[in-house]
């Protein structure tokens, strides 16, 4: 059987990576509360927003729609850093970054109709990580990368393939999963539950 996709994101990156990837898809984004969990690392709560989107927006889904969450989190050390609040944040974490390596954490879940599950679903997921080296750079050049807009709707402040590429130094493994989303392991996925 052949399944619509459904993006739980409203993440233009995400949807930029499927488009490009040339699956077609609608977008229902979940609108969760992504607070972390006390006591709980990077991968946990990254997978438990990926896969709390997808169940959001699957409780809703039409019988032959595939529908895929994806959470990105930016790591350095056991700290985790989201989307900033507001422009002061951004700043702040641009420059907890700067000079540094970092993980990028993308973990995503696909809910597909099955007849085998208790609920009429079933779900797999997985994460991927990714390792940017930024380069150092000065508060100055924070604070106008900041201004120019790109950094508050952004994981770690920054987009890897917009204007922010000019603070990264390198990146190692995924760059798409840098973007928010890492398109091979997730094509798999769709491609094994009949996306």
């Amino acid at each position: 059987m052949s399944f619509a996709l459904v993006l739980a994101s409203a993440s233009p990156r995400r949807k930029q990576l499927l488009e490009q990837a040339g699956l077609v898809f609608t977008v229902r984004p979940a609108g969760i509360d992504e607070t972390v969990a006390d006591g709980e690392d990077a991968v946990a709560t990254t997978t438990r927003l990926a896969i709390a989107k997808t169940l959001m927006v699957a409780g809703g889904a039409a019988g032959d729609e595939l529908v895929l969450g994806a959470d990105t989190t930016v790591v350095v050390g056991d700290r985790m850093f989201g989307k900033p609040a507001g422009a002061v944040q951004a700043k702040e974490t641009l420059m907890m970054l700067s000079g540094r390596s970092h993980s990028v954490l993308t973990a995503w879940a696909v809910s597909v109709p099955s007849a085998r599950a208790h609920n009429g679903r079933s779900i797999c997921s997985g994460i991927t990580r990714s390792t940017v080296r930024m380069r150092e750079f000065s508060q100055a050049e924070a604070a106008r990368y900041v201004d120019e807009g790109e950094a508050l709707d952004k994981a770690g402040a920054y987009a890897v393939q917009g204007a922010g590429r000019r603070l990264v130094a390198a990146v190692y493994g995924s760059y798409d999963n840098v973007m928010g989303l890492p398109v091979d392991q997730v094509s798999r996925a769709l491609a094994a539950a009949g996306g």
